[in-house]
C-alpha cells in the first residue's frame, strides 16, 4: 500500500511569508536607477508580513547607504525619540516595517542637501510591497515626499497639525532632520500635542504584538 498522500497543503502564513520574501529580494536586487546613482544601487528596506507599523520616508542618506540599515544617523535617533521606541523595538521587523520612497541614496543637490527620491522607485515598489504586508495597521508618512505620494497635494504643516484627520490609516510627520529643530521651535504645538499623541498611538498599536 502506497504511503504517498500527495503534497501537503500550503498554509496561508507560509504563502504570505514567501511572497514578501520574494518581493523583498527582488527590490534589494533592483538596478533600474543604477546609471544615475552616484554611489551605485543599494536598496535599503525592512519588511515583513507581520509588521503592524509601516514607516515611509524619503530616501537613505550617505550614512545609511554605508551601513545598509535604515535610520542609522542623527535623524534616526530623533525619529525614535518621537516614537518613544528604543532601537531594539524599532528594528524588530516583525513589528515595524521601513519602506522609503526611494530605496537608494539619490545623491546631493548642487547647493547642498540630498536629492529627492528617484521618481522611478515608488511606482515600482510601494504598492507591491504594501500589498504583501496585510498586518499593517498604521503608516507613518515622514516628510513631504511620502505625504504627496500617498495623500496627494497639501501642506505638510496642516497635515501634521491635523493628524487626526488621517487616522487610523496614516500619521503625517515632518522629516526628523536637523532643520526640524527650528521648525518645531516655532511650532510649540508639535511637541506639546502631536508627539504625545504619536507615542500613545504607537504604544497602543504595538502593545499586544
Amino acid at each position: 500500500m502506497s504511503s504517498n498522500q500527495g503534497p501537503r497543503p500550503t498554509s496561508r502564513c507560509a504563502v504570505l511569508s514567501s511572497r514578501i520574501e520574494v518581493l523583498a529580494a527582488e527590490a534589494r536586487g533592483c538596478t533600474v536607477c543604477a546609471p544615475v546613482l552616484p554611489l551605485g544601487p543599494r536598496p535599503i528596506l525592512r519588511v515583513s508580513d507581520t509588521a503592524r507599523l509601516l514607516i515611509i520616508s524619503q530616501a537613505p542618506g550617505t550614512l545609511v547607504h554605508a551601513s545598509g540599515t535604515p535610520w542609522t544617523d542623527a535623524s534616526g535617533d530623533r525619529l525614535r525619540g518621537w516614537l518613544g521606541l528604543e532601537p531594539a523595538r524599532f528594528y524588530d521587523v516583525s513589528r515595524v516595517a521601513i519602506l522609503p520612497m526611494g530605496l537608494c541614496y539619490p545623491g546631493r543637490l548642487p547647493r547642498g542637501g540630498d536629492c529627492p527620491p528617484r521618481p522611478e522607485c515608488a511606482p515600482l515598489w510601494q504598492a507591491r510591497l504594501r500589498a504583501a504586508m496585510p498586518a499593517i495597521r498604521l503608516t507613518l508618512l515622514v516628510g513631504s515626499y511620502a505625504q504627496a505620494y500617498h495623500l496627494g497635494p497639501g501642506r505638510l504643516e496642516d497635515r501634521v497639525r491635523n493628524f487626526e484627520r488621517f487616522l487610523p490609516d496614516y500619521f503625517p510627520l515632518p522629516h526628523p532632520s536637523w532643520r526640524t529643530l527650528g521648525w518645531a521651535a516655532r511650532r510649540p504645538w508639535f511637541e506639546a500635542e502631536t508627539l504625545p499623541a504619536l507615542r500613545e498611538t504607537i504604544a497602543t498599536l504595538l502593545e499586544d504584538h
